[in-house]
């Protein structure tokens, strides 16, 4: 089982309330990841990435085994702690300004 630490405005919006839990089938990508949770989720399609492009929104960062993987090529696999579910794939709101 997958975890995924949403954040606060997001879980929000999707009423929930901690981590999300999911099963992705085939190889687990930030891809395969988002798809899943947007079609249990329909609510967040569009936040967490475009709807056409489906490239990552600007002010939304992905982090994993403390890494950033935001810049990571969305088919890549997931670490292996993320698909085990020992560490959570967390979407953080990137934060700017002066």
């Amino acid at each position: 089982m997958i975890r995924i630490v949403l954040p606060a405005h997001l879980r929000t919006l999707a009423k929930i309330s901690g981590e999300v839990e999911l099963e992705v089938n085939g190889p687990v990508t930030q891809r395969s990841l988002l798809d899943a949770l947007e079609a249990r989720y329909p609510m967040l399609q569009g936040t967490i990435r475009d709807h056409v492009t489906q490239q990552r929104r600007a002010f939304v960062r992905f982090f994993a085994c403390q890494e950033d993987l935001s810049h990571e090529s969305p088919d890549e696999v997931l670490p292996d702690a993320v698909v085990s579910g020992a560490e959570p794939f967390l979407v953080v709101g990137a934060i700017a300004g002066g």
